[in-house]
């Protein structure tokens, strides 16, 4: 009975159901008669306006300007917040006077010395590290040590080791850049699958052709990642630093502008320093990191 039921409903035992197919004849779309139907929406000029990263962001930074105005006039005192007018007229001066500009290119100067050799030696103590167990040990212990240490505290030593002067100075920007980014690169290199190892390794590849051509590619987010971390840590280490002793070579850089402005009670120039290190750490965030995240890992698929 049973059998005859499923062979009457076109089932058969033991096999799944087949679902019958069936075809719905569309009416043909005419366009006189549906002119009125909105194959898409059109958004509005402040929509699309709106979606523009750069508008946006423009548009936070003139509310915190607004805020910052009405506060300083709130506060009605000059010396302890200046109005955001009269910074806005101290950078236009500085910048007209050539002193801020002077200022940026002596300490930008001394931090891509520090920057490149840091970036050096991580890349040397990383390389070493995937290649010998003794590497290994070497970068998990120095990164122990000496990761946690602040920079700005090795000051007093790097000036009784190498002077008053830019060595001080690279020594602690060194010091910011190595370990972040020996950290970083050293996960991304522990973080490439096992496929892109073995094939690395079939094709022969192994010391300083298997981390350029395989490890250093499928690790290029971490690497960037620590790239970004140790360039704010020197940027801020350098101000830093400046703002204690400020000379290198007879010049003073950034930070030693707003130490001197705050000693002669020029608030207004104080924050158009401040101001100078935002807009520098924005633009190399913004230009720099950006592009090479664009040309490289977005372009290649590994970041979204």
């Amino acid at each position: 009975m049973s059998t005859l039921s499923h062979a009457a409903s076109g089932v058969i035992p033991g096999e799944p159901p087949v679902r019958p197919e069936y075809e719905i004849d569309l009416k043909p779309f005419n366009h006189e008669a549906d002119s009125n139907i909105a194959l898409e929406k059109k958004l509005s000029l402040a929509h699309r306006l709106w979606r523009i990263d750069g508008i946006r962001k423009t548009c936070i930074l003139l509310v915190l300007a607004l805020v910052w105005e009405v506060a300083a006039r709130v506060t009605d005192n000059d010396l302890l917040l200046p109005t955001f007018l009269q910074t806005f007229d101290a950078f236009v001066a500085g910048i007209g006077n050539g002193e801020l500009l002077e200022r940026v290119s002596v300490s930008l100067g001394v931090l891509m010395q520090g920057y490149a050799l840091g970036i050096v030696m991580a890349f040397v103590l990383t390389t070493v590290a995937v290649s010998t167990q003794l590497g290994r040990d070497i970068l998990s212990t120095f990164t122990a040590m000496f990761n946690p240490l602040p920079a700005i505290a090795l000051l007093p030593l790097a000036l009784m080791w190498f002077g008053l002067g830019e060595g001080s100075l690279i020594f602690v920007l060194v010091h910011s850049v190595l370990w972040p980014l020996a950290l970083n690169t050293f996960s991304g290199f522990q973080g490439v699958p096992a496929t892109l190892r073995m094939a690395g390794r079939n094709y022969g590849l192994s010391g300083i052709g298997y981390v350029v051509h395989i490890l250093i590619p499928a690790a290029l987010p971490s690497i960037l990642s620590g790239l970004k971390v140790g360039w704010a840590f020197a940027w801020r280490t350098l101000i830093a630093a400046e703002l204690v002793f400020g000379a290198s070579s007879g010049e003073g850089g950034l930070g030693w502008y707003i130490f001197q402005n705050r000693n002669e009670l020029n608030t207004d120039k104080v924050f158009a320093g401040l101001a100078m290190v935002i807009i520098l750490g924005l633009l190399v965030e913004g230009l720099v990191f950006k592009t090479l995240e664009r040309v490289t890992i977005r372009r290649w698929g590994i970041q979204h």
